[in-house]
């Protein structure tokens, strides 16, 4: 993937834009804010389990910005999650250096860029555990009931329609335990339809600035 240089969005906090996905990272009219609403709150926050270890896995690690603040998460609530990204055309570690989250999160800038050098599983701190695969999410395949939380969060539908299809969202349905929840940004009806066929059952949520509504999914075995 080809990116721009950091672009502010009106929270203050970054995004970049992908000339080969011709699209945003994260919603201009905030990035954090968004990431917060969405995969924190709706996905972390909304997640019924009261496991020990939360486990959870993100389709599209993309700047690292929904593990950042799942590690902010897991400390403030001194919860101990095990987190996996997946992410194919990972950043380019001199673009991820120009990014702010971690000055605006309160987190060290190396933790911040160790995130994104993690292919084998990193302690990050007592309450963290991560790994980044660099693959296809059409070559992933996860042992069934592995995950509690996904956050799907792959270029949209027009741009990356290979992501959005019955086949994968099954996958994901199956890789989830019972009562786990799928959140992701888009709310279009061939998402809704997609999630409904894999197995999900689906609501919708009000979104952050910017965006009328978006997607949990929950399972139910």
């Amino acid at each position: 993937m080809k990116e721009s240089n950091p672009i502010e969005t009106k929270d203050g906090s970054h995004t970049l834009y992908s000339e080969t996905a011709g699209e945003h990272y994260h919603s201009t009219y905030g990035a954090v804010q968004e990431s917060e609403h969405i995969f924190i709150r709706a996905g972390l926050d909304g997640f019924a389990g009261q496991k020990n270890e939360l486990r959870v896995l993100e389709i599209g690690f993309g700047t690292g910005l929904n593990a950042l603040l799942t590690l902010k998460w897991a400390e403030k609530n001194r919860r101990k999650v095990s987190y996996t990204g997946v992410e194919a055309f990972p950043l380019a570690e001199n673009t991820v250096a120009k990014l702010n989250y971690a000055g605006l999160l309160g987190i060290s800038e190396d933790v911040f860029l160790k995130l994104h050098r993690s292919a084998k599983r990193l302690a990050v701190s007592p309450f963290f555990t991560l790994r980044v695969l660099h693959e296809k999410f059409q070559d992933f395949f996860p042992e069934n009931q592995a995950f509690d939380v996904v956050f799907f969060d792959a270029f949209s539908p027009e741009n990356q329609p290979e992501m959005w299809t019955v086949e994968g969202f099954k996958k994901l349905f199956d890789a989830l335990a019972d009562s786990g929840v799928l959140v992701t940004y888009s709310c279009k009806g061939t998402v809704k339809r997609a999630l409904k066929a894999a197995g999900f059952r689906i609501e919708k949520l009000p979104g952050p600035p910017g965006k009328r509504e978006f997607l949990r999914a929950v399972t139910i075995k």
